[in-house]
């Protein structure tokens, strides 16, 4: 069963056509890695989903037929589908604790608040640091902690943009060990990384974008040897 279906999207800035008619379903209990070159459209698939850029047409739908297209971000946001930031946009003078109470969202009755915060520290390794300043943390434990602040929020789709940036070979793992624990059967995981190893290492499948449209599908393996992939992207 699909758990987000992006039918026929386009998103245009004046002249540009960043996605042009583009469509990809992920599946529930799914990890989805969308790679490509720079100006490819990972990043506006991601705004897109998320409603911070609005398409030209098109429809992006959950698993239950809701069109986030026609919804803003704080809807969207409930609506289950949580996106961790390229940058790490964590709370620097809360403690981890404190960023991953924020992480569950308003309306998050105290028991259930306390119980989500346990899981999400105890996913991500970092229940030895729950008293710490945010701002004191590696630049990988911010990562792992903005991750945490997406669990928080028991999220039915998950976006990850570019989670290894600047992190450590050992990091790196550690991430991918993570993002192994993330799944669920009713939960789906996109994924935009330019770290290669990374991806193969944690995705089911791979969608390669090139111009806004989908260049190839299907799993790392057969993208590294696919010719247009290697001229486009891999290539280089």
């Amino acid at each position: 069963m699909s758990a987000l279906v992006v039918d026929s999207l386009s998103v245009v800035f004046g002249a540009f056509r960043a996605l042009d008619d583009l469509s990809l379903a992920v599946d529930a209990g799914e990890v989805r890695a969308v790679i490509g070159p720079n100006g490819a459209g990972k990043t506006t698939l991601l705004d897109a989903i998320t409603g911070i850029t609005r398409p030209r047409s098109g429809r992006i739908v959950l698993g239950d037929g809701l069109d986030l297209t026609q919804h803003g971000e704080a809807a969207i946001a409930r609506a289950g589908v949580r996106r961790k930031f390229q940058k790490p946009s964590v709370f620097p003078a809360l403690t981890v604790r404190e960023n991953l109470s924020l992480g569950c969202g308003p309306g998050c009755p105290p028991g259930a608040q306390a119980d989500r915060i346990a899981a999400a520290l105890a996913e991500t390794g970092l229940e030895a640091r729950a008293g710490a300043l945010a701002g004191a943390l590696a630049h990988g434990e911010k990562q792992w902690l903005e991750i945490g602040m997406v669990l928080a929020s028991e999220p039915r789709v998950i976006l990850l943009d570019e989670p290894v940036a600047g992190l450590s070979d050992a990091e790196t793992a550690r991430t991918a060990e993570l993002i192994a624990t993330l799944r669920r059967p009713d939960r789906a995981i996109l994924v935009i990384e330019h770290d290669m190893a990374f991806v193969e290492a944690v995705a089911d499948r791979v969608t390669v974008l090139h111009e806004g449209r989908t260049l190839f599908e299907g799993g790392m393996a057969a993208a590294r040897a696919d010719a247009r992939v290697i001229e486009v992207f891999l290539g280089r």
